[in-house]
């Protein structure tokens, strides 16, 4: 990280303790995926510990229920709300409700769009993310550094690749789609990797909802329709470890097996099966965003709202919601492959060894 959090507004010393038993909101998209489940309990920890109640809600991917949770949290009296959307094009009417009942809201790593009422976003560098899933590839076939920094004598290739993003409906995809194809772009236009499929448009590779078995029989399309001539498809973008898994499901069901000859699979989350998987060769790498530190920014964030404090930021150009540039504070990541995972996961604590081996 770049900047310490403990600098943020509101982590000093004295505003430890200032929710005075205020409510505060926090609204997540679902317990299907792990890191959500891990954000929630972050986001609800460290927001009692700052004296707060909380009102912590799982809609499980259903927009319905994301928006009638967070109208219940305005009629219960919340003070502030967290908000990781579903869809973050779908929460403007109740948003307004939050406007006129003077309750700021603070957009939770995915941007709520289309609305005036969101006042500060809590994210990660998500060009950055792209960047880095595309240097994980490149880095397993042989190509460059973890960096991105070229290696003297790669190989030529080609190398065929194929790319998953995704969900449409999340702002973050089209971040990391496009921070991905920052890297991947001028090699495919050089021929050194070749998406043989032809499918690089977003749209046809994104994935709605970020769901595995979707992704699955996506992969499972394109073995059949592309690879059926006996080629191997070399290395595989994917943006979430959940994809990942529907990837290497399909990779497995169409007779892959770890080797020589199974691809280089990207992901992100650092989930507890994915990293299983890379150790086992199955992915290659994740990026671990330490939802630690992102729920620490959003509770800075709340805390200092509610003290009528400014909270800190890092960037005010990049998120444009289509109604205003959503003032933001972007934290770090990190690639992880097989030789770092103990640095990156174990010696910080996000996973022990045993959970890991178990």
């Amino acid at each position: 990280m770049i900047m310490s959090l403990a600098a943020c507004s509101g982590a000093s010393g004295d505003s430890a303790g200032s929710g005075d038993g205020g409510l505060v909101g926090v609204a997540m998209p679902t317990k299907s995926s792990e890191r959500w489940i891990q954000d929630g309990n972050a986001v609800k920890k460290q927001l009692e510990e700052q004296g707060f109640k909380v009102d912590l809600q799982y809609a499980e991917d259903d927009i319905p229920t994301q928006v009638s949770q967070i109208e219940n949290m305005i009629t219960k009296g919340a003070e502030a709300l967290i908000v990781a959307s579903i869809d973050g094009t779908t929460l403007t009417s109740v948003l307004q409700e939050a406007a006129d009942n003077d309750i700021p809201v603070i957009a939770y790593d995915r941007l709520i769009r289309d609305t005036e009422n969101v006042d500060y976003y809590a994210t990660f560098d998500n060009f950055k993310v792209g960047q880095q899933q595309a240097w994980s590839l490149l880095n397993g076939l042989g190509l460059t550094e973890l960096d991105g920094t070229a290696i003297a004598g790669a190989p030529a290739g080609p190398f065929n690749v194929e790319l998953f993003a995704g969900s449409p409906d999340d702002n973050n995809a089209t971040f990391f789609f496009n921070g991905a194809m920052d890297v991947l772009q001028p090699l495919i236009d050089d021929k050194t990797l070749v998406v043989k499929s032809t499918q690089t448009d977003f749209n046809t590779v994104a994935t709605l909802r970020w769901d595995g078995e979707t992704a699955q029989k996506r992969m499972e399309n394109i073995l059949t329709s592309t690879y059926s001539d006996g080629s191997k498809v070399n290395a595989i973008l994917s943006p979430y470890d959940g994809i990942s898994r529907g990837i290497i499901s399909a990779l497995t069901d169409a007779g892959y097996s770890v080797g020589a000859e199974w691809p280089i699979i990207s992901g992100q989350d650092a989930e507890l099966d994915s990293v299983k998987a890379i150790v086992s060769g199955e992915q290659y790498a994740t990026i671990f965003k330490d939802t630690r530190k992102l729920a620490e920014v959003a509770v800075n964030m709340t805390v200092a709202l509610l003290n009528g404090e400014t909270p800190e930021i890092n960037n005010t150009t990049d998120y444009d919601n289509g109604k205003k540039v959503v003032d933001s504070y972007l934290l770090d990541s990190a690639i992880v492959v097989k030789d770092n995972i103990t640095e990156q996961l174990v010696d910080s604590g996000y996973w022990t060894q045993a959970e890991i081996d178990g």
